[in-house]
């Protein structure tokens, strides 16, 4: 509903200019709704609430994390660890600027003056509950970001000094936004209708994610010396996912049909019903409202072999485990993995028009298309935001994770909470089950030099709770999230990888053993496929390493004419990620200027 909700906004809330002396100020624009003309009634409430739901959506990409090879933008990430970003240009990121803070004023101004709201107390305490979910949301993207942010309750006129305020502590931002999700979660109600606005649950999911996050954070990051202080956080984590488990109303979504049961909550027109799905988005041409889920398969990005190898063998095995694993082929890396594999990295043979003709992988991006969101049936996909598949805002499993993550972090899980956990996830998939004392027997070599910081007697059970959350919930969003919290930001200095190439010439990568593209050194030499067929060549997709002048395209392989996709830009520009610095982000130095209480933190005071 977006649209429809970006209508109401335009209509009913245009913002007012403020003086040039008060530029700083534009972060908290006027309204034109004042409390002598509205917020009279609980239909009020609701009709202002209505147009929070434009800050608030589903995610179908895992841009700036190591979940991605290539992307052919500038990501924020990869402009950050290139070392070109500093307090005097990162303004152009936004974050600190007039739109950024806008979202707060209007969640406040209906705060401060909802006191003059006559009718049903219950649903009066409602909607002052969903402002106080949405501010709580907007100020966990501001701790994440910057961590001492200055906390604002009230809708500030731009005269008022408060504005020129310094940063408050992450402690007084993290417990103030503790505080209005436990309002949320007490006052808003569970009547959620058909799940696709904020209710009850939702402020549970994202209770339990904000738990887990602070709780997190703290633990690693000895630079914000709150470790003594995490376990709280962690606590209400595990407590908030409880009560959604103990709710009965989510189930996870399993039908015995295995990877097409976890494709479902990611391709069907409609999430109604699906007992996984807490809150959604409902993307329907009826209601003029699309999406754009069609540009995750070869448009820009492709996903990373890194994590093509955390997907599990279909017996439970790592893939890092298998004889040979390292220089296996597109085609055969697929064989016997978690079926999620497929379900998220397009595998040989799809199809994306159900017509038999299939899908060719592309190595200019790395080759694993991401195929996870794609709306499988052509008729959902129509053009510019005219894809009508239904989208998941919180769904069950990460509640379920979250519950594993938070008791495992705290020393209290049990197998019993396993078993209730990531065991449901495997389980939909036909995976083998999490044992933990197996898991801690032997913990996984490969994800412990992925996660160095992870340690103690439950060590083996957190690396692989992290292999379930990373495979579970990849392309979802939140991957930078959590390697942020996990204190794991060297992952970013990692030039990522793309398939295997085990020669220059012609590839199968559709599965069915005829060549369907060539990788060759330049069009000036293509003497590796000169011995094929007619047939079989004049249809191949080629790629070059160099183009006719001698000049580098944007790939090469990593031993010269063999090994895994590598891009040129990570070879001439190497990433760097600086501890604690790229953790946090800089304040814009223009902000500084006209705020002079306003500090930089964490190494970007130069």
């Amino acid at each position: 509903m977006k649209k429809i909700h970006r209508l109401i906004y335009i209509g009913m809330f245009a913002a007012t200019a403020v003086s040039c002396k008060k530029e700083f100020l534009d972060r908290f624009p006027q309204t034109d709704v004042t409390k002598e003309t509205f917020f009279n009634t609980p239909q009020d409430l609701e009709t202002y609430t209505n147009t929070f739901y434009e800050y608030m959506g589903p995610g179908w990409d895992d841009i700036n994390s190591d979940n991605i090879s290539s992307y052919s933008g500038s990501g924020e990430v990869d402009v950050l660890v290139r070392g070109t970003i500093n307090q005097t240009n990162v303004s152009s990121w936004g974050g600190w600027n007039k739109d950024a803070w806008a979202p707060l004023r209007r969640f406040n101004y209906m705060l401060d003056n909802v006191g003059k709201t006559t009718g049903d107390p219950v649903a009066i305490r409602h909607y002052i509950g969903i402002a106080r979910f949405f501010r709580a949301r907007f100020y966990m993207g501001k701790l994440e970001r910057y961590s001492d942010v200055p906390w604002y309750n009230t809708a500030l006129a731009t005269n008022d000094e408060s504005l020129y305020k310094a940063r408050d502590t992450r402690a007084l931002v993290a417990d103030s936004i503790l505080n209005d999700l436990n309002y949320a979660v007490e006052n808003i109600k569970p009547d959620e209708g058909n799940r696709t606005r904020v209710s009850k649950w939702s402020a549970l999911a994202l209770l339990a994610r904000f738990g887990l996050n602070e709780g997190t954070w703290r633990k690693y990051h000895a630079e914000l010396n709150l470790g003594g202080d995490h376990a709280r956080f962690l606590e209400r984590a595990a407590w908030a996912a409880d009560q959604l488990m103990t709710s009965g109303r989510f189930s996870i979504n399993n039908t015995g049909k295995g990877g097409e049961d976890y494709r479902a909550l990611f391709v069907s027109p409609t999430l109604s019903g699906n007992k996984e799905a807490i809150q959604w988005v409902d993307y329907q041409q009826a209601l003029g409202v699309g999406n754009n889920t069609h540009t995750v398969l070869g448009w820009t990005w492709s996903l990373s072999h890194s994590l093509a190898e955390t997907y599990l063998m279909k017996d439970g095995t790592p893939f890092t485990a298998q004889p040979g694993y390292a220089t296996k082929d597109f085609v055969n890396i697929f064989a016997n993995r978690d079926p999620r594999m497929a379900e998220t990295i397009a595998p040989p043979g799809f199809s994306p028009n159900l017509d038999g003709k299939p899908y060719i992988a592309k190595p200019n991006l790395g080759g694993y298309d991401q195929v996870k969101f794609y709306p499988r049936n052509p008729s959902q996909r129509q053009g510019w935001v005219l894809n009508y598949s239904a989208l998941p805002v919180f769904r069950y499993a990460e509640a379920l994770l979250a519950y594993a993550e938070a008791k495992a972090e705290l020393g209290t899980i049990t197998q019993a909470d396993i078993d209730k956990t990531i065991n449901l996830l495997r389980s939909r998939v036909l995976m083998p089950v999490m044992n933990i004392a197996a898991a801690n027997a032997q913990p996984d070599n490969a994800l412990a030099l992925q996660y160095p910081d992870v340690s103690g007697a439950n060590k083996g059970l957190l690396l692989e709770i992290r292999r379930e959350r990373r495979v579970e919930m990849a392309c979802e969003g939140l991957r930078f999230s959590d390697l942020m919290r996990w204190k794991a930001g060297k992952r970013l200095e990692d030039a990522q990888a793309g398939m295997y190439v085990p020669a220059l010439g012609a590839l199968d990568v559709s599965g069915d053993g005829i060549q369907d593209i060539a990788i060759l050194a330049s069009p000036n030499d293509e003497s590796p496929i000169a011995g094929l067929p007619e047939n079989i060549k004049k249809n191949l997709a080629k790629f070059y390493l160099k183009d006719a002048t001698g000049k580098d395209n944007n790939f090469y392989l990593k031993n010269g004419n063999s090994g895994h996709i590598f891009f040129i830009r990570d070879r001439d520009q190497p990433r760097v990620f600086i501890e604690p610095k790229y953790y946090y982000r800089p304040i814009p130095q223009d902000q500084l200027l006209l705020n002079s209480n306003l500090k930089q933190i964490f190494g970007w005071e130069s």
